[in-house]
C-alpha cells in the first residue's frame, strides 16, 4: 500500500513559522523559513484532493528562465510598449481559448486575470456599465465572489435557488425574472459549481429571458474549473448562436499554473472605449492595470507544450479516475456520485479526521474530492482505505448510508455547457 504522510498539526506549523512573522528581528533565518514552507507543501501534497489544482504539469522551465524578473503586462494586451512584458504570449493564450470556445474572431476581447474573481468582476462591470438598471441573477450555488461583486458595483442582485445537485432551478429563475421583468437582466451561469461541478443550461436561461421579453440582457458564464474541459469537448461554445456575452476560466485549476490566475473573455461589441494613460502610453482596459506577465507566460507554456489533443487526453484521464473513485467508494458502502462530465466526486461528509487529513471541501452534510489531472489511483485507494477504517463496523458514523443529492442530467447540446 502506498504510504501517505499525515499532515503536520496546525500548532506545529505555526510554531515553525513564528520567526517569519517577526521581520524586526536581525537576522531572520530566511533559508529556514523557506525550507519549512517547502517541506510543509511537500507533506500535504499527497493528501490535497479536495480543491481543484492540477499537479501533472511541469512549469519549472518557465520559472527558471523568467521567474527572477519583473514582467509587467500593464495596460491592454494589444499594447506593445513599456517595461519588459509578455503581452505577445498573453495574446496567444487569449486567441487559443477564444478559438477553442468558437468565439467569433471579429467580436472578442480578453486578458489574463489574477483569477476567477477578477474575471467575474471585469465581465460584470462591463455588463453593468451597459445595463446600469439591470438585476443581476445568480444561484445559491454560484461562486462566493458574485454577491461580493454585486455589492461592489452597487447593483441589485436577485438570488435564484439551485437544486441539491448544484444546477440552477430554472422554475425559480422564471419566477424571479417575471417579478423583475421591467428591468434588464444580467444572469450569471456557472459551469462547474464549487461543490458539485454542476453546469447551468444557458439555452434554458435564454428561453426564460425571451419568454419574459426582458429589455436587455447579458449572460455571463463563470467557468473557472469546467470551462476548458467542456470547451475541448465542444459542449461549451461562445459562438453567436450561444448568445453568451462573457466567460471567465481559471488558470491554476485545469492548467495547474503555480500562481492564481485566469482568463476573461468578453464580446468586444459590448465594451466601452478605454482610457488612454499618458505616462504609461497604454490603454487602461483591465481591472488591475498592472498585471502579472509571468502568469501569462505560464499559461502559454501549459498550452504550448500539450496542445488541444494533449489537454483532451488529460480531461479523459481525469474523468476516468473520477468514475473509478465513485465505483470504489460505492463498493466500500459509501454512496458517491458525480456529474458525467465532472472531475468532482460528491459523498456524504466523512469523519473529521478523514476530512482533515485529505483536505476535503465540505458544506454541512456533503463533501467532495476532485480528481484533477495528476491525482493517482494510489491516492484514491489510500483515501478509500482511510474512509473505510474510520467508518467500519463499530465506528459509529451515522451518515455513512444517508441520502445525498443526485445529478438531474448530463450537459448536452450546443447551448448547454
Amino acid at each position: 500500500m502506498t504510504h501517505t504522510p499525515t499532515p503536520t498539526p496546525a500548532s506545529a506549523r505555526l510554531g515553525g513559522l513564528a520567526e517569519a512573522a517577526d521581520l524586526g528581528r536581525t537576522p531572520v533565518d530566511v533559508t529556514a523559513v523557506l525550507d519549512h514552507l517547502a517541506a510543509e507543501a511537500d507533506t500535504t501534497a499527497p493528501t490535497c484532493i479536495g480543491f481543484p489544482g492540477a499537479v501533472d504539469l511541469d512549469h519549472r522551465e518557465v520559472m527558471a528562465r523568467l521567474g527572477h524578473r519583473l514582467w509587467n503586462n500593464i495596460g491592454d494586451p494589444t499594447d506593445t510598449t513599456g517595461t519588459p512584458h509578455t503581452r505577445i504570449l498573453e495574446q496567444a493564450v487569449i486567441t487559443w481559448l477564444a478559438d477553442t470556445l468558437h468565439m467569433p474572431t471579429h467580436d472578442r476581447w480578453g486578458y489574463v486575470t489574477t483569477g476567477g474573481t477578477e474575471g467575474n468582476l471585469s465581465a460584470l462591470h462591463t455588463a453593468h456599465r451597459r445595463l446600469p438598471t439591470a438585476r443581476i441573477y445568480y444561484s445559491t450555488a454560484a461562486h462566493y465572489s458574485i454577491p461580493k461583486i454585486v455589492e461592489m458595483l452597487g447593483a441589485r442582485g436577485v438570488l435564484v435557488d439551485a437544486g441539491r445537485d448544484g444546477e440552477m432551478d430554472y422554475d425559480h429563475l422564471a419566477t424571479q425574472v417575471h417579478r423583475h421583468r421591467r428591468w434588464p437582466a444580467i444572469v450569471v451561469a456557472t459551469a462547474g459549481t464549487t461543490m458539485t461541478e454542476a453546469v447551468d443550461d444557458t439555452t434554458h436561461i435564454h428561453t426564460i429571458l425571451d419568454h419574459h421579453q426582458v429589455p436587455g440582457r447579458h449572460v455571463h458564464v463563470d467557468a473557472a474549473l469546467s470551462g476548458i474541459p467542456l470547451a475541448l469537448d465542444g459542449r461549451l461554445r461562445l459562438d453567436d448562436d450561444s448568445r453568451i456575452a462573457s466567460i471567465t476560466v481559471s488558470g491554476h485549476k485545469f492548467l495547474g499554473v503555480p500562481t492564481p490566475c485566469g482568463v476573461v473573455l468578453i464580446r468586444n461589441s459590448l465594451r466601452r472605449d478605454s482610457t488612454q494613460v499618458t505616462y504609461t502610453a497604454t490603454l487602461d482596459s483591465t481591472v488591475t492595470g498592472s498585471r502579472c506577465g509571468l502568469a501569462a507566460a505560464l499559461l502559454w507554456h501549459a498550452i504550448a507544450t500539450h496542445g488541444r489533443e494533449g489537454h483532451r487526453w488529460r480531461v479523459s484521464q481525469a474523468r476516468h479516475l473520477a468514475a473509478y473513485t465513485v465505483d470504489q467508494l460505492t463498493t466500500a458502502g459509501w454512496p458517491a456520485w458525480r456529474h458525467p462530465h465532472a472531475f468532482t466526486v460528491v459523498l456524504p461528509t466523512p469523519p473529521t479526521a478523514v476530512r482533515a487529513k485529505w483536505l476535503l471541501a465540505t458544506d454541512t452534510d456533503v463533501s467532495h474530492l476532485i480528481c484533477m489531472p495528476g491525482i493517482t489511483h494510489g491516492q484514491i485507494d489510500a483515501f478509500v482505505t482511510d474512509l473505510t477504517d474510520a467508518t467500519g463496523p463499530g465506528a459509529g458514523h451515522p451518515h455513512r448510508l444517508g441520502p445525498i443529492p443526485r445529478p438531474r442530467s448530463a450537459p448536452t447540446g450546443r447551448g448547454r455547457q
